[in-house]
């Protein structure tokens, strides 16, 4: 009766309805079986190329490659060294990023701006440029920072860059700003009212923070710890740069000699890989164990409250000048490091002698160098590429987890989160053995290049469209469809539009990661296709210091205005807050 008394042309509630229901299971189940297809590809292909190459021998399947790879002379040194500089690295990351954190969140210090900007400006840093920078800043010969010691009589404080003291202290620098991130949340997000009950009770700041704070942010501080292991066992950088020339060897660097070797050793490469990914895994694992307790840890309910900082008292400007210090020597030194050298023919000490030698020569030069401008476009082109990729093919994943009533759908996360646990050197390990026998022509392209890209950096894509579409109501959605839009309509009309501010953050996160992207990269390069950090690598390897440090400065002051620049106009779709 309703459609017979509906007015021409109008759409009537019940008939849409009847036809969604006819609709919407056919193109869910389309989207999710190519959605499906494709992760299994990327992230199922390379763990299953891996293990095949590890575990047989011409003879079938075997354990002799085992066997064979940990016979090698100096393997045991090697697994040694590994876990000493993974937890070497994250015990300072860990500390500096969290005592960054609190005194940012929870304390009254001044300078605050000063202190966030310390804590998150490395993270723009490419590292094998920070990395490179500190090597004139901490070797044992040249390093200015040894230098001014010894100069003041402080020689026990001197620490060689080329030692793993030195990897331990540089990688962990440079990892703190992630700590940095995961501890700010958790400072914020804790009641300080329990604080200010252990303050008023006679505590002081030291037991206060002993026996309050740091036990209400335990898991978050677990997370970091952990998260902070597993990316020093799969930290590449640091470790070519400063452990190779010192013989100081751990599983990224043995899986990249082992390839660069000749004849190239695939069996000792694919063994050593499987080993690190099986570590990565267990970390991760450990991880997700400790998040599934973290509701034991909660204080925020109901109740509102005004989160006040502490007082530190005469403690105030002492903090701040100590992580003044911090800024100057962590954050500037490093970037003015890279200005000096660029500004040189040949490295010299900072000294009034050696501005005779100062001018724009080195930055002239980067264009000349052969393949340099081909190496920014094709970093332009990878960059815009993969970060578009993975953040429309992420939002419809996201969608298919969140909003979709597929059995099973959470496994679409959990497939996209696997190359969390999948280190860049060993992605590349696994796509040399799939495209090496592949009839696709795709090895020694960029199209190679772009499913790494993409496969790495699927799971931050997945959280910021995760996050951002958790946010989104389906009313919004349904009522689309009620008033005739298909699946197609309402996904790009309605649900993109609102996920917006959380893709264009992702979007921007994945540009800049892949501009600075080397560990995979090294590996599945040829002469046609190098990026910039390949050619970076490549400059510091001839020895041409000064053009690498122009081009560094480049990438830098690049990556610097793009992220101003987005953080400045992103704030009227919310980026800022995604």
């Amino acid at each position: 009766m309703t459609a017979l008394l509906a007015a021409p042309g109008e759409v009537t509630p019940d008939l849409p309805r009847g036809e969604r229901r006819r609709r919407r299971p056919s193109v869910t189940f389309v989207v999710a079986a190519v959605c499906l297809l494709v992760l299994g590809y990327l992230v199922l292909s390379p763990l299953v190329y891996l293990v095949w190459r590890g575990l047989t021998t011409g003879e079938g399947l075997s354990l002799a490659n085992i066997g064979a790879a940990y016979r090698v002379s100096g393997s045991a040194e090697m697994v040694g060294n590994s876990f000493a500089f993974a937890f070497g690295s994250a015990a300072v990351s860990t500390i500096t990023g969290t005592a960054l954190a609190f005194f940012c969140t929870r304390t009254n210090a001044p300078l605050k701006p000063l202190l966030y900007a310390a804590s998150l400006i490395p993270l723009i840093v490419p590292g094998i440029l920070f990395t490179i920078s500190w090597v004139f800043l901490l070797s044992d010969d040249i390093g200015l920072i040894n230098h001014f010691l010894r100069a003041v009589g402080l020689d026990f404080l001197v620490v060689d860059a080329f030692s793993l003291p030195g990897m331990i202290l540089i990688d962990g620098m440079h990892q703190a700003p992630l700590v940095f991130l995961l501890m700010f949340a958790a400072f914020r997000a804790t009641d300080p009212a329990l604080e200010e009950s252990s303050l008023m009770s006679g505590a002081t700041l030291p037991q206060t923070l002993r026996r309050v704070t740091l036990p209400l942010v335990r898991p978050a501080l677990a997370g970091a710890v952990l998260i902070s292991v597993v990316r020093g066992l799969e930290s590449f950088e640091t470790p070519a740069v400063l452990g190779i020339p010192a013989n100081t060897w751990v599983f990224t660097s043995r899986i990249f000699q082992a390839l660069g070797s000749y004849p190239v050793k695939y069996d000792i490469a694919s063994i050593y890989s499987i080993t690190l990914l099986l570590l990565t895994v267990a970390g991760l694992l450990f991880v997700q164990r400790i998040n599934r307790r973290a509701e034991r840890y909660q204080t925020i309910s109901g109740k509102g409250f005004r989160p006040r900082p502490m007082d530190l008292g005469a403690w105030r400007w002492p903090v701040s000048i100590l992580f003044g210090v911090y800024f100057l020597v962590v954050v500037l030194l490093p970037l003015l490091m890279l200005v000096w050298m660029s500004l040189l023919p040949f490295y010299q000490v900072p000294s009034v002698k050696a501005l005779g030698s100062v001018s724009l020569e080195n930055y002239t030069r980067i264009f000349s160098k052969p393949g340099v401008k081909s190496a920014i476009q094709n970093s332009t082109i990878l960059a815009l590429g993969s970060a578009t990729a993975v953040m429309l093919f992420m939002s419809v994943v996201a969608w298919l987890t969140l909003k979709s009533k597929i059995p099973g759908r959470r496994f679409f996360d959990t497939i996209a989160s696997v190359p969390l646990a999948l280190p860049g050197l060993v992605l590349g390990v696994a796509l040399i053995f799939i495209y090496l026998r592949s009839p696709l022509p795709i090895y020694g392209t960029l199209a190679i290049l772009f499913i790494a890209y993409i496969t790495r950096y699927m799971p931050y894509g997945m959280r910021y469209a995760s996050s951002s579409l958790a946010q989104v109501s389906t009313e919004l959605e349904d009522s689309a469809r009620m008033s005739g839009a298909g699946w197609f309509d309402s996904f790009r009309r309605v649900v993109m539009p609102l996920m917006m501010p959380g893709i264009l953050a992702g979007w921007v996160y994945v540009m800049i990661v892949s501009i600075r992207e080397l560990s995979s990269s090294i590996l599945l390069y040829s002469s046609n296709t190098r990026v910039l950090s390949v050619v970076i690598w490549e400059l510091w390897a001839n020895g041409e210091t000064g053009v690498l440090a122009a081009l560094g400065v480049g990438m830098v002051v690049a990556l610097m205005l793009l992220v101003a620049v987005v953080y400045k106009l992103g704030g009227r779709v919310g980026v800022r807050d995604a």
